[in-house]
Parts: C-alpha cells; structure tokens; sequence
C-alpha cells in the first residue's frame, strides 16, 4: 500500500481583527487633521491590522460607512470609541452607527470596546500639558481649571471630577477645580472666579479634549475674556491633548483588549496547553488569596516558585517557613522576573500589576494578570481532576460559566465509569 507523504500546507493564522476608531468628528479643519495624525500614529503601534476612522458627524467618513468597509473584507472588527468619557455617543450615537454597519452582515463579529476614559498614560499626558503651561511656577502656588465638554450623563460628569481629584493629588498644584464647558456646572467662568476667591493669582485652564476645535476655542475665549477683567491674576490655557503616543497607547490597549474577543472560530480566543513547570522557576507576585490558591497547584506541578510580596497570606507563610517556595519580602521589581517561565501578576495593586505583565512580555515570559485577565498574556483555567486525567475549561472571560462547565463535565465523566 501506497501512502501519500505530501506534506500538507500550513493553516493561514487568523487574521487580526480590522480596527475602526470612531471619533467625534469637527468643524476645524486643524482637529480633524489631528485626529487623522493619531490614526496614523495607531496603524504603526499595529503592523498588520487594517486601521480606518470613521465619526459620529461633521468629518467623513461616517462610522458605519468605515465599518461597512471594513466587513465587506473581514468577518469581525473591533470599534474603539475615541471618547474620554461616556457620554450619549458613546452609549448611543455609535453602537446605533455599529447596528447600521453590520445590516446585512449578520454572521459578522463587532466588539464595541470601552471608552478611553482616564487610565494612567492619559493621567500622565495631561499632567504633561498642565506642567507646560506651568512653565516658571511652582505648581503648589498654582490653581488649576479642568475643563470637560459637559454632558448630560451624570457618571461622565462625575469621572470628569474625579480625574480632577487624581491630577491634583499627583500633580500637586494647590487646587484643581473642576468646570465644564457646556450643559453641567461650574462654567470656565464660575471656577475661574472661585480660584480667585480662594487667593489664586496663577492660574491654569486645562482643556481636557482630545484634539483641537470649537470646545477648545470656547475655552480659550473664556479665559481671555475672564484674565482680562481680572488684571490681577495670570492665566495661561494649557494645549489639547493632541495626537500623542500616551493616546495612542491608549486606543491599542482598547483594540487588544477587543480583539481578544472577536474571534468566531473558536469558543475561547486562548490556546489551551499544558505547561510542564517541573524544575522551572515560576514568579507569583502578591501574598494574597489568588496566589493562595494557586501557588499549591504550580508546587503539585513541580515547579519552583519564588513569591514576591511584602506579607504572606498564612498558608502562604506555612509553605515558605517549611522551605516549599522561596519568599522575597518586598515589592516586586522587574528583575525578579528574570529567567521565569511563568508569572502570575496578582498583588492588590492594577498598577503594580500592570507593570509585572510588561516586565513579563519584554522577557516573552507567559503571564496571568489576576485583576485584569484581558491585559496578561495566559489565563487559568477551571480545572477538575479525576483518575490521572485533568479537565481544564476556558470560555469568554467568565469564570462562573467556565466553573460550570468543568463541573458538568467531571460529574459525565464519574458518570461513565460509573
């Protein structure tokens, strides 16, 4: 007999999800090629995926033309609202848009990400743009207006006073008084007047927008009318935060975060395998619950486990006084993850947290992120054992469902040999 040994071709890797950011859209001419220049700026961040804008109204094209597009050629997209905060576009406008550009696409997979919102880089560029205009000033002496568009969703307004609250507590100017700019209170004039009341005499308006246009032109008009009739006081206007990378970053971290779900082919965006860990040094940052219950598992495997943190959870604390794993009693640094094969990120801290993932893919070392699944490079698994077998289930970031699962499955399982 015979046998064909044609080796046979290579499976096509799946291709990554299109990205659509859907933006506001402007008037200004100079906004909108702002704006373009960020989506430049994001398409070099991600070589190899197709990246079109689309907007809610003024700047063409609309976002459900760009969707349309983009599913005439791919069977899923990820659309990244590019909104600071959640507003009636975000929460209407663009999934209506996202409806309008799947008709006829039914079997069409579209991920609708989260708003930017106000995560560390954004924190930190406009920290950046308030310090510039700082210039000369010691911020502890300066007032700081942080102007947001205003709307009428109260949790927007609200994160709006927020941030406020943060950029003064790590910027450390003497105040940040919240404003807005339409629809909600305190005007730009009304807490320009209150930083007055309250003894400032230097004063910077933060703009907090994304790009320039008529919000940050009635800004500055605000100010200029304000300084004028106030002699007495110096007032600067800060820029937009503009097409910058600490944006950029931002609209990639909604895009990976999106893409992870916008695979059909499967019934989880991971691949399921089995690490042999035996012999091989493992990093468990936190003394913790997660790492409670996961550190014996890693130690059943074998592996070598050093656990980074300053306090130990007691049975944590049993295992390293009996010499089971390695205790370092500290904070977690990058370099204690060198030569790791794995790595589990699950302090109490998402920055902490975030920088233990980092560390993890500069060194291409796997890592499971216990506060923000979506943001490691693996996952754990619901896992049941029975007769020298392991069932292990993964499904679309739902713990509960995945638990089910393998419970369902052990108890067939029992069932059969029964």
């Amino acid at each position: 007999m015979s046998h064909d040994t044609t080796p046979l071709p290579d499976p096509a890797p799946a291709a990554a999800p299109p990205l659509v950011i859907a933006g506001h859209g402007t008037r200004d001419e100079a906004g909108a090629a702002v704006c373009l220049c960020l989506v430049d700026r994001v398409r070099t961040l991600l070589p190899g995926v197709r990246v079109e804008a689309g907007f809610v109204e003024l700047t063409p094209p609309t976002i459900d033309e760009a969707l349309s597009g983009v599913l005439a050629d791919s069977p899923n997209a990820v659309v990244v609202p590019l909104m600071i905060g959640t507003g009636g576009h975000v929460r209407e406008d663009i999934p209506e848009a996202i409806e309008s550009g799947r008709r006829g696409r039914a079997d069409a997979t579209v991920v609708y990400t989260r708003h930017l919102g106000s995560p560390a880089p954004l924190v930190a560029a406009a920290r950046q743009r308030i310090d510039a205009a700082c210039a000369g000033w010691d911020p502890a002496e300066v007032a700081v207006v942080f102007v947001g568009r205003g709307c009428s969703v109260t949790d927007a307004n609200a994160d709006h006073v927020r941030l406020g609250r943060v950029l003064q507590d790590v910027g450390g100017y003497g105040r940040v008084l919240p404003a807005f700019i339409q629809v909600a209170d305190p005007t730009v004039r009304e807490s320009l007047d209150l930083a007055h009341l309250t003894g400032a005499r230097r004063i910077v308006v933060m703009p907090h927008y994304l790009f320039p246009g008529r919000l940050a032109t009635w800004v500055q008009a605000a100010a200029t009318e304000w300084a004028a009739a106030h002699p007495d006081a110096q007032v600067r206007v800060a820029d937009v935060l503009g097409d910058c990378p600490e944006l950029a970053e931002v609209v990639v971290a909604r895009y990976r975060e999106g893409a992870l779900h916008a695979r059909t082919d499967l019934g989880s965006p991971a691949y399921l395998s089995g690490l042999l860990l035996r012999g091989r040094k493992v990093v468990a940052a936190g003394g913790g619950c997660v790492n409670r219950r996961r550190v014996p598992r890693l130690l059943a495997a074998g592996a070598d486990v050093t656990v980074v943190a300053p306090r130990l959870h007691p049975a944590l604390a049993e295992l390293a006084a009996a010499g089971s794993i390695e205790w370092v009693a500290r904070d977690v640094v990058e370099s204690d993850l060198d030569d790791a094969w794995y790595v589990l990120a699950a302090t109490d801290d998402p920055a902490v947290n975030a920088r233990v993932a980092a560390a993890a893919e500069e060194r291409h070392t796997f890592c499971v992120r216990a506060d923000k699944a979506s943001s490691g490079s693996a996952w754990t698994p619901a896992t049941g054992e029975l007769a020298g077998a392991t069932i292990a289930v993964l499904s679309e970031h739902d713990p509960r469902r995945s638990a089910a699962l393998r419970d369902r499955l052990v108890e067939l399982a029992e069932a059969d040999r029964g």
